[in-house]
């Protein structure tokens, strides 16, 4: 190739290179002209697309606007309407607790809150152009005891308030009227309306009070069935929802409120009111009697079915009104308790009353409150006895035939613990030392019986434990009781006869039925049945058998045992023969019990507990009935006629009312006494018995088959002894009270 050819082929080659980055650069202008087009027609649909956004916006406004000028009122009148109902919270109703004859006990009544809705009225008058607020204030001032300045105070006030409370609680008695007035055709009373509540009421008053409780404001029960059932009792909330269809019409939807069950008790409200009725008798008859006060700082009653655990009446004294539990009034005369609420040796006066701070008088409150059958605790005394000797006899170290000789006290551990009678009761046999109260000879039961199973068998008896009887508030006594491990020989001879362990009344009766119905322990209870709003049965509470503790042979004895402690004739040592009931045979047995001073911390020789627990009628024994009678307000307290006395006037009403029948003759002076009886019953309901009645109830009382003993008895002729001033028997040494001829009560074996 020759150079001109090299030479023009070298420089078509550079050409070629550049007229390939000419067509590059080419293309990307091409490129950015394509993209300024694009963009400037996204620009244009965006504008495009704003403008259609606003005029959309514009035209739903215009829309707005229009129906909110065309349909005002409509709207306006829907919404006040609705707010009214809107979420309304539906109430439920506590559910009732009655009697075992379904007598109610506990009720949950309707009533009504007044409130008063200002931003209503202001809205309605602006509405309809008329004055509704005055005729609404003078309507409220009518029909309503209601401080009428102040509520025309808050309303100008608080133009936009929505709930205001005019009043609380009314029932439908106290709104019927204003409510007639509201509804009227030509009414210009507007946004008022009432919210329905439920009022807790006790029908009874003060009937069986510390057995039921009460409820506070917002249904939280408190003490006794109304705290123990409270999740039962209590239903579930409802409410009421408003809102608008399709049509802008108000619709409602309706949750109910669920109410709660009703709670069946074990309680007879005649037997319970029986109970009520002496031991308020009792406080009437010794009030103010040895110092200002009641007549004992507590009295104590069950009645308990042996067979079954079920409770027919339960009650103490002093007691309160149910449906007033803060009035005041019911705590004079207690015993007063400190802020501590630890016992004084002071007693409740007016004055000292007023001298309480808050917390002082909910102290003292509350002690009120509380069921002394079930919290109180106390050393049992002899009523202990009948269970040391069953132990005895169920563990065979005892086979009932046994004789002791009591010379007046026993020594251990350096003590002289003595027996009631200082001279001592001689020979003793196994049901003498029941019948007779004889500390010495229980001391030497227990020695057989020995620390490890009397122990076990205390235990088994419930003492140290809770009962778990369906009732707020039950004490616990496991502290104030010794095991095996740390009881010594002085304290078992001290358990022996109720000194040094503490119990409950609950736990003594519960124990005491096991003893006479063939050793059967049932787990007491207050309720048998709870049902629901409609009727239906939800549960059914059976007696629950938990074990048998003794033999029916071991019972049989205990049975005969405390029969002769009431029972026994022509025997003046016998300590219950006050509890009988006319025409009624029945067992049981008389204790006493020291208690702790409270300033010294020593056991007092002038205050006591004293008690009869027993069953009836003796051969066939139906009911056990447990008295206690804490610190009488007398200056002797260790009488055992205290606690006798309630029980023989209890079992003479209750016995025949339970168509129990009477197995004894009556003696003249016992027909008068029934009649009597009957005709101070009468006198409860009807001021001005007709005589044909008295006749009647004359004609129907049994005649007396014996002549009526006129004979002085032999006590009356004992010397008094000064230190005591009870009337004493030279032979024997026994004490007697010198205007009643009782035997004294067994006191306590002084650690001497």
């Amino acid at each position: 190739m020759s150079e001109r050819e090299q030479g023009r082929t070298g420089r078509t080659g550079g050409n070629g290179r550049s007229g390939t980055a000419r067509s590059r650069a080419e293309m990307l202008r091409a490129r950015r002209r394509q993209d300024k087009r694009f963009g400037s027609r996204m620009q244009k649909k965006l504008v495009v697309l704003y403008v259609m956004v606003l005029l959309a916006f514009a035209g739903l406004s215009i829309q707005l606007i229009r129906i909110a000028r065309d349909k005002e009122d409509e709207y306006t009148r829907q919404i006040l309407s609705q707010r009214q109902y809107d979420s309304t919270t539906i109430p439920f109703r506590r559910g009732d607790i009655v009697d075992s004859n379904g007598t109610q006990l506990a009720v949950s009544e309707n009533v009504y809150n007044v409130i008063l809705d200002v931003k209503v009225i202001r809205e309605t008058e602006k509405l309809d152009q008329k004055d509704y607020m005055e005729p609404t204030l003078q309507a409220l001032g009518k029909y309503f005891e209601l401080d009428m300045s102040a509520v025309r105070s808050y309303v100008e006030t608080h133009e936009k308030s929505a709930y205001y409370v005019l009043a609380k609680r009314l029932p439908y008695d106290a709104i019927s009227a204003f409510q007639a007035a509201m509804e009227a055709e030509d009414s210009m009373i507007r946004g008022v309306w009432f919210e329905k509540e439920y009022k807790r009421y006790y029908p009874m008053g003060t009937l069986a009070c510390d057995v039921i409780g009460f409820t506070s404001s917002d249904n939280v029960g408190a003490y006794g069935l109304e705290a123990y059932y409270n999740e039962e009792l209590n239903g579930t909330t409802g409410r009421e929802f408003g809102y608008l269809n399709d049509d802008s019409t108000l619709e409602r939807t309706v949750k109910p409120a669920e109410d709660g069950y009703t709670i069946h008790t074990t309680l007879d409200a005649n037997i319970q009111g029986i109970v009520e009725k002496y031991l308020r008798q009792f406080n009437d008859e010794h009030k103010d009697e040895a110092r200002i006060g009641n007549g004992a700082e507590n009295v104590g009653c069950i009645i308990m079915e042996i067979n079954t655990g079920r409770i027919l009446a339960m009650a103490s004294y002093p007691v309160y009104d149910l449906n007033d539990t803060r009035n005041t009034d019911a705590l004079l005369g207690s015993v007063q308790v400190d802020a501590e609420g630890n016992k004084t040796k002071q007693y409740i006066t007016a004055e000292s009353i007023a001298a309480m701070d808050d917390t002082e008088l909910y102290m003292n409150l509350n002690y009120l409150w509380k069921n002394f059958c079930i919290s109180d605790t106390y050393e049992p005394g002899s009523t202990s006895k009948p269970f040391t000797t069953a132990i005895g006899l169920e563990t065979g170290v005892l086979t009932g035939n046994e004789v002791y000789q009591c010379s007046g006290f026993l020594e251990s551990g350096g003590y002289k613990i003595r027996c009631h009678n200082t001279w001592g009761d001689g020979d003793v046999g196994v049901e003498d030392a029941i019948a007779w109260s004889c500390n010495v000879a229980l001391m030497k039961e227990a020695q057989a019986i020995g620390i490890e199973r009397f122990a076990q068998f205390q235990q088994a008896f419930n003492f140290g434990l809770r009962t778990n009887i369906d009732l707020e508030g039950e004490t616990r006594t496991a502290s104030l009781i010794l095991g095996a491990d740390k009881m010594t020989p002085t304290d078992l001879y001290t358990y022996s006869f109720g000194q040094g362990f503490n119990v409950t009344m609950i736990e003594m009766i519960t124990g005491y039925c096991s003893l006479i119905n063939g050793g059967y322990y049932y787990e007491p209870h207050m309720v048998d049945r709870i049902t629901n709003a409609n009727g239906a049965t939800v549960e059914n509470i059976e007696p629950r058998l938990l074990r048998q503790i003794i033999s029916e042979s071991t019972s049989e004895r205990i049975r005969q045992y405390c029969e002769a402690v009431v029972m026994r004739e022509n025997d003046t040592r016998i300590t219950g023969r006050t509890a009988r009931p006319a025409g009624y045979a029945i067992g049981g047995k008389t204790g006493t019990a020291q208690t702790f001073d409270r300033d010294t911390g020593k056991r007092s020789r002038t205050e006591h507990v004293v008690s009869f627990i027993g069953h009836a009628p003796a051969d066939d024994p139906q009911i056990a009935i447990y008295v206690v009678v804490d610190r009488a307000n007398a200056s002797k307290q260790d009488q055992a006629r205290f606690a006798t006395g309630i029980v023989r006037n209890v079992l003479t009403e209750v016995l025949p009312y339970l168509n129990i029948y009477m197995t004894e003759e009556l003696s003249e002076a016992e027909v008068k006494e029934l009649q009597d009886l009957q005709l101070a019953i009468t006198n409860q309901y009807t001021q001005t018995p007709e005589e044909e009645e008295l006749d009647g109830i004359e004609s129907q009382e049994p005649q007396p088959t014996q002549a009526p003993v006129t004979t002085r008895p032999a006590w009356m002729d004992f010397p008094i002894d000064p230190a005591t001033g009870h009337r004493v028997d030279p032979a024997t040494g026994i004490h007697y009270d010198p205007n009643t001829g009782d035997s004294v009560t067994e006191s306590w074996g002084a650690l001497e």
